[in-house]
């Protein structure tokens, strides 16, 4: 018996890397990333031991990343610190001559073309690695004080904008919080300083090189009560979205990333504010991992993890892989 033929073979366009190429409808290329670097006050730069290839920075070494970054061609790095001395209420976040205030100055100085960001947030700086002052709210239980904390990270959003910052990125999850920067730093002169808010982020155990990195594991509870439930849901999502862009946010971001690209495709339908994700560091080191077992392909790998992102809605993609895929990039296309 003879078998009817397909008249469509969608298989012609794939047949050669410069077809492929043509019909691509999505892009990846280092102007999409955004490179992260924790800094620290120490001399000498250290390895994270959970995150392989992520160093803790001085100022000196964070400048020469970023230079490195934007010769890559990534425009954009953000920065969060590692104080020596932390207290209850986090005041090396809003110190004028504090690590990432010096270090904005630094990268600033040395490369004023290239965007940087500041995380605004005080949990690397308290000394129970919360995310603002805490409150007993009965037997033995201690949440963050909302309120209290909104103050705080508008003063620090201040102080990151005097000291240069391009972007403050709250990501504390406080309610109220986008409101209260803006208006900070609107007060403050500095109306011209966009807000990226971390609209939409979990409590995640995707977290924890991140916390290992930067000393900010919580010493009491977790941080379920104020960060959003994995279960939670399209509604929650979009009702904390919908709140930060009627507060005056000018980027939304989900955090996490891979688990979440459902949430990612949700807000790129709903909202026309630049979007942005995270790859967090639990992401990260799990193909690390498995790249250093032999188990996948590293590059091939991060290359359509990133694709993916950005097909899901990404604008931009805050990633740890951002140095290695901005050289992968320009090696060659990202379908091997």
């Amino acid at each position: 018996m003879s078998l009817p033929l397909p008249a469509q073979r969608p298989r012609r366009l794939r047949r050669t890397p410069a077809l492929r190429a043509l019909t691509r409808e999505v892009t990846l290329a280092p102007a999409h990333l955004i490179h992260p670097m924790f800094v620290h006050e120490q001399e000498a730069d250290t390895p994270v031991a959970t995150m392989p290839g992520v160093m803790r920075h001085s100022i000196e070494s964070a400048v020469e990343s970023a230079r490195t970054a934007l010769s890559l061609g990534i425009r954009s790095v953000i920065l969060f610190g590692i104080p020596d001395a932390k207290d209850a209420l986090g005041g090396g976040a809003y110190d004028e001559d504090g690590v990432i205030q010096r270090a904005t100055r630094a990268i600033k100085a040395a490369l004023p073309e290239l965007t940087v960001i500041a995380d605004t947030c005080l949990c690397e700086y308290t000394d129970h690695g919360h995310c603002g002052p805490l409150c007993e709210v009965g037997d033995g239980q201690w949440t963050v004080d909302n309120d209290p904390t909104l103050e705080l990270l508008a003063r620090t959003a201040v102080s990151q904008a005097r000291a240069g910052a391009d972007v403050v990125a709250p990501s504390a999850m406080m309610d109220g919080q986008v409101a209260a920067i803006r208006a900070g730093l609107d007060e403050a002169g500095f109306g011209h300083v966009p807000v990226m808010s971390y609209a939409v982020k979990y409590a995640s155990a995707y977290y924890g090189p991140f916390r290992d990195a930067a000393g900010s594991t919580p010493s009491v509870g977790d941080r379920a009560s104020y960060q959003m439930d994995p279960a939670g849901g399209y509604r929650e999502a979009l009702r904390e979205a919908r709140l930060d862009v009627a507060e005056g946010a000018d980027y939304l971001m989900v955090k996490p990333a891979l688990a979440y690209l459902d949430v990612l495709k949700l807000l790129r339908d709903e909202f026309d504010l630049p979007l942005v994700t995270y790859n967090v560091s639990g992401e990260y080191a799990l193909v690390k991992a498995a790249a250093q077992l032999g188990f996948m392909d590293e590059r091939r790998t991060v290359l359509e993890t990133l694709t993916g992102m950005r097909r899901a809605g990404a604008d931009a993609i805050i990633t740890y892989h951002a140095l290695d895929a901005a050289r992968w990039l320009a090696g060659g296309p990202v379908t091997p």
